[in-house]
């Protein structure tokens, strides 16, 4: 064998040893990277707050999980985008990486933007001051409205001139970070828009109010009436009789509503005789605006309310109400009830 021949013979075997070398390495990689795919990440505990922000890519997101010791392989996860088709739809906000999540499972949170929420709670009977204090103490709710009155509070929420009370469904509301006060006040109010419009296209028939927001009206003097679920009804049907037979309301909540700030906890007979707009005691009909934020239940308590003859109701002192048709028999109620609270 020539000097020619035996150099062409080394190049074939070395030629076959580096594709032999270059395909046990590439045999390696795609074992690794399959295995790469469906390892969780390095995460633990209560899992990890992760901030993509607006124009981040993809690369930059694998390299910034790789240097917080998060992401084994950022190559890797950059080639797991191309093979899903999401390398460039990956979505800006606030994550929550929980312990157990693969590479695929990231991806597809990011693709999704499956954001972390947070979420704030208005309750039932709430005032609308009582709404807005606990919007404007919300750690992640951007402020925009601080230093506003009401009046320009509703300005600038789109409703100039429209009275707040009543306006915005209690409801849990889920939201990202970034979002302002302004945004959760116009979900709520259109939630009670769209509530109030469903309850009302289903309305019982020869109802004495004649408008949705008469509706809202009575559905809040009808919240703060009564906790009890059972009773929302009863409550509705007394207050219907009344006003159909022009009986003023004679409760007690929009008597508080009208005392405003001098309200103490205590109601005391002048209290009742002192002409304010909202005291149903001196006044026919309803009152002028709402006084709470009624729930979807007393809205639609106020639309069907119970069939019956009561007239009266007054606190059991256990949380719920004794409902009587005639005055007489209420003023029993009042007498017993009363030394029952009085003596408890």
């Amino acid at each position: 064998m020539n000097t020619t021949t035996k150099q062409q013979g080394g190049a074939i075997v070395a030629l076959l040893f580096l594709i032999v070398i270059i395909s046990a390495a590439g045999y390696w990689l795609w074992h690794d990277y399959q295995r790469f795919r469906s390892t969780p990440l390095q995460i633990s505990g209560m899992g990890v707050n992760y901030q993509v922000k607006p124009g981040t890519s993809l690369i930059e997101v694998a390299n910034d999980l790789s240097t917080k010791g998060i992401l084994r392989q950022p190559f890797y996860l950059r080639a797991l985008a191309l093979d899903m088709g999401v390398s460039t739809k990956i979505k800006a906000g606030e994550y929550l990486i929980v312990a157990n999540t693969t590479p695929e499972m990231l991806l597809d949170q990011l693709v999704r933007g499956k954001v972390l929420e947070y979420s704030l709670t208005l309750i039932e009977g709430w005032t609308f001051k009582q709404a807005l204090a606990t919007v404007r103490i919300h750690p992640m709710i951007v402020q925009t409205l601080a230093s506003l009155s009401t009046e320009q509070i509703m300005d600038r929420l789109g409703l100039a001139g429209v009275y707040p009370e009543g306006r915005f469904f209690p409801d849990t509301y889920l939201f990202p970070r970034g979002t302002t006060d302004a945004d959760i006040l116009k979900r709520a109010y259109q939630r009670m828009q769209k509530v109030l419009a469903q309850e009302w296209q289903e309305r019982a028939d020869g109802l004495p109010i004649k408008t949705p927001y008469e509706a809202l009206i009575l559905a809040s003097i009808i919240e703060k009436e009564t906790g009890v679920a059972d009773e929302r009804k009863q409550v509705a049907g007394v207050f219907t009789r009344r006003l159909q037979k022009r009986m003023r309301l004679q409760t007690d909540p929009t008597v508080i509503y009208g005392m405003g700030d001098t309200y103490d906890g205590n109601i005391r007979r002048k209290d009742l005789s002192t002409d304010t707009p909202y005291n149903t005691y001196v006044h026919s009909g309803l009152t002028p605006t709402p006084i709470a934020l009624p729930g979807r239940k007393s809205i639609h308590a106020a639309l069907h309310p119970a069939d019956g003859d009561a007239l009266y109701f007054v606190a059991t002192g256990e949380g719920g109400h004794f409902f009587s048709a005639t005055y007489e028999e209420h003023r029993r109620a009042v007498q017993k009830y009363q030394i029952k609270r009085n003596k408890n």
